[in-house]
């Protein structure tokens, strides 16, 4: 009978190693070094776990993948002026933006990057006034404001409530902008459906603004 071998899988210091293969070569063992933890995990795993006779594969279609989201209709027929508003916090900085649609499907779309640190729900509040301010100085009455962050939605329409010292502040603003319209709404809506604004808002967060008090005019140009 064969003696029995034995493979050690855990590493071991290069200096010990060939003290280690003379003591072991008495017992005839031998010593492998490892290579792949995370491989040899997954290796060990399907060796002791084997499939059994029953094992069916995973069906990856369903009936109904084309379907990405059900929501209403974004282009249903509204009585005053849209905004849509966005804000991104990444690594590059903080960027909000915020287009205004009117009656005609005219857009006008307004950027800013924020030089200060702030969280996602900070800057989508940022964007959200922006928004606001902007059609306050168009002297528009009647809107529906439109946004993807469900948080803001729910606050502002005082169905979710919030103890976040840093978001009040930024609710008690909006709520007394509101107060600025005869009628207005909030909605929200899928990112996909306001990926524009999320651009925008994308955009300004990379931008990096010298020091001096203007910048150089970025063109812009729009591909139909």
């Amino acid at each position: 009978m064969d003696p029995l071998k034995y493979i050690f899988q855990k590493p071991v210091p290069t200096g010990k190693l060939a003290k280690w293969q003379i003591l072991l070569s008495e017992f005839d063992t031998v010593y492998v070094t490892q290579k792949a933890v995370k491989g040899q995990a997954l290796t060990n795993h399907f060796v002791y776990n084997p499939v059994g006779g029953e094992y069916e594969p995973l069906k990856t279609y369903f009936p109904d993948e084309e379907v990405s989201f059900v929501e209403e209709d974004i282009v249903e027929t509204y009585d005053g002026r849209r905004i849509f508003f966005d804000g991104d916090a990444n690594f590059e900085g903080v960027g909000i933006g915020a287009i205004l649609v009117s009656n005609t499907g005219q857009h006008y779309s307004v950027s800013v990057k924020l030089r200060f640190p702030c969280t996602n729900n900070m800057a989508e509040y940022e964007a959200c006034i922006l928004g606001l301010n902007l059609a306050i100085d168009m002297n528009i009455q009647k809107l529906l404001v439109s946004g993807d962050s469900d948080i803001l939605v729910h606050q502002v329409l005082r169905e979710w409530a919030t103890k976040n010292t840093k978001i009040l502040p930024y609710l008690y603003h909006v709520q007394e902008l509101i107060k600025r319209f005869t009628k207005i709404e909030f909605k929200h809506v899928p990112r996909i459906l306001n990926e524009f604004t999320n651009a925008l808002a994308t955009l300004s967060s990379m931008i990096h603004h010298p020091k001096k008090n203007f910048i150089d005019p970025i063109p812009v140009r729009i591909h139909n």
